[in-house]
């Protein structure tokens, strides 16, 4: 949670924070998106922040503290799945718990990112799912219980729609081919029954839910059709994170140590710290090039190289514990297997390097599921290997996952660099700071919008990089206000013809932005179009004014 708070004391990201922020006030104004206006993500992180502005108000500040408690929340789910995959199977469960836990202060959902998105929120609730799985299969399978987790399994769905979707086939299957092996040993099936029932019941409830609210149709055309043709990557890209030339050795280095651990019968303790050793090492060389000036940023890159990594040791295992335990299903037995299909889910939106920033609590679970299949059934000796593998594990994760953090590599697409740390001074603002001129001069707009600007009047901000909306409480009458390739679905003539329509009456146009790159499609030609109908009336520090001729 500190870290949370500490990041959103020093940067700012306006591009995605004003997406979030901006749709979920309108959302909050009444507006009902698919319906009322493009947008091609799921809803309930939008829906979550909507509800918030609707009971505290317009305050930045709350935002930063539902991130640092959603976040705080998520690694404290994390230790506890973590608790009960290694209970029973290697003894001191606890410290090993711990150890492999402490790593998500640095690496948690919301650590890397620290403002409201989708990415992290959909985490969170993927953990509680997997928590509510390990809870149901030791209390037992009671009908009611179990029904309302199998419902709770379609949450992430609508939280975001590639890594839930993944998460939510790679659940169903799981458990219907756990389903089918009790049946093969004759024994009860009620319980995966139940839970599949619920998730069957809660899908068709939120879908209903849609089409008496949204409209099913326009929610398919934004969240499937539109999203699909603007985001998803080509299967190269896909298969790219798996072209390292480290990867065989970092398999082959692993796949000894877990060697070590399957033939020590005899508990050795040297062999067990041999093991240990061998197994670290991947995430020992993270550590390696930071003590090469010249290379750290290559810490960054073995960092996010594990992905591949564990995804290849993790399915290979997952086999064979499959092969050799499948007399005895259980829901720690199908957990790898949801948790690949799930990461590789949400790598479909911008891969290892976009997408995984959100996700590092499921890689400390692949780990801890591949490493607890070495030791099954439970042996005195684990602790041994365990808990110095955890050791060096946690160590090497907390320093490269810090640097990571600090340096916010996965941020480098905005300018966090520029000037001091800057604090706003606005009331809906309180608790942005960022580097640079971006809050002062976004605050002089503010000032002369509320001067000159009726607020009936229609306004049109491009490319809408900043909390306008929001912040001065003035309701969006331009469908779109981000203009992005992933979320703009207009035309150049179709912007010029909307705005005509729509009784436009003020466009306001962002001269230097705090994204790296320009975001907007055929900037030139919409500009162009746009000075046909309006006059120049203001030149701002860092905007340009325009009224309706």
């Amino acid at each position: 949670m500190a870290v949370v708070v500490w990041q959103n004391s020093r940067l700012g990201i306006l591009w995605d924070l004003s997406y979030i922020l901006e749709n979920s006030y309108r959302i909050s104004l009444g507006e009902v998106p698919y319906r009322d206006f493009p947008f091609p993500y799921a809803p309930l992180t939008f829906l979550m922040q909507a509800a918030l502005i609707r009971l505290t108000g317009r305050v930045f500040l709350h935002h930063v503290l539902y991130c640092a408690v959603v976040g705080g929340l998520a690694t404290l789910l994390t230790w506890r799945i973590l608790l009960n995959l290694l209970r029973g199977v290697v003894t001191s469960d606890r410290l090993a718990a711990f150890l492999l836990s402490a790593p998500l202060t640095v690496l948690g959902i919301y650590c890397v990112f620290p403002h409201p998105f989708y990415d992290p929120d959909c985490t969170f609730t993927i953990l509680l799912c997997i928590f509510l799985l390990q809870q149901i299969e030791s209390k037992g399978f009671t009908a009611p219980r179990t029904f309302l987790v199998g419902a709770a399994l379609v949450v992430p769905l609508f939280v975001k729609q590639n890594t839930g979707l993944a998460f939510l086939a790679s659940t169903g299957l799981a458990l219907a081919v756990l389903m089918g092996l009790e049946a093969w040993g004759r024994r009860p099936v009620r319980g995966y029954a139940w839970l599949l029932a619920g998730a069957a019941a809660g899908l068709v409830a939120a879908l209903l839910l849609i089409e008496l609210t949204a409209g099913l149709a326009n929610y398919q055309r934004w969240t499937l059709q539109f999203a699909v043709s603007r985001r998803l990557p080509p299967l190269a890209d896909m298969l790219a994170i798996y072209q390292d030339d480290l990867l065989p050795w970092w398999i082959a280095t692993s796949a000894s140590g877990a060697l070590l651990v399957c033939i020590n019968r005899g508990g050795g303790r040297v062999l067990a710290l041999l093991a240990a050793a061998l197994m670290s090492v991947p995430f020992v060389w993270t550590l390696v090039p930071l003590f090469a000036a010249e290379n750290r940023g290559e810490s960054v890159e073995r960092l996010l190289a594990l992905w591949p990594f564990l995804l290849s040791v993790s399915s290979v295992v997952a086999l064979g514990r499959l092969w050799s335990e499948w007399r005895r299903p259980r829901i720690a037995l199908a957990l790898p297997f949801i948790l690949i299909g799930t990461v590789h889910g949400a790598f479909l939106s911008q891969q290892v390097w976009g997408s995984s920033y959100g996700l590092w609590p499921l890689l400390i679970l692949l780990i801890v599921s591949t490493t607890t299949a070495l030791v099954t059934p439970p042996r005195e000796w684990s602790a041994w290997w365990m808990v110095p593998f955890a050791a060096v594990l946690s160590v090497s994760l907390l320093i490269s996952g810090g640097y990571y953090v600090g340096i916010h590599e996965r941020l480098d697409y905005a300018k966090l660099e520029e000037g001091t740390i800057m604090h706003s001074t606005l009331p809906a603002l309180a608790g942005l700071s960022m580097s640079g001129p971006w809050i002062p001069n976004f605050e002089e707009l503010v000032r002369f919008a509320e001067r000159k600007i009726p607020r009936g009047d229609g306004l049109l901000m491009i490319p809408g990089e900043d909390l306008f909306y929001y912040t001065t409480g003035r309701q969006p009458r331009f469908p779109v206000v981000l203009f992005d390739h992933t979320v703009n679905p207009y035309r150049p003539d179709q912007i010029r013809a909307l705005s005509r329509t729509l009784g436009i009456r003020w466009l306001i146009v962002k001269r230097d932005l705090q994204l790296e790159d320009e975001p907007v499609e055929k900037k030139d030609r919409v500009l162009a179009l746009l000075h046909r109908d309006f006059t120049p009336v203001a030149r701002l520090k860092n905007y340009d004014v325009y009224r309706r001729r």
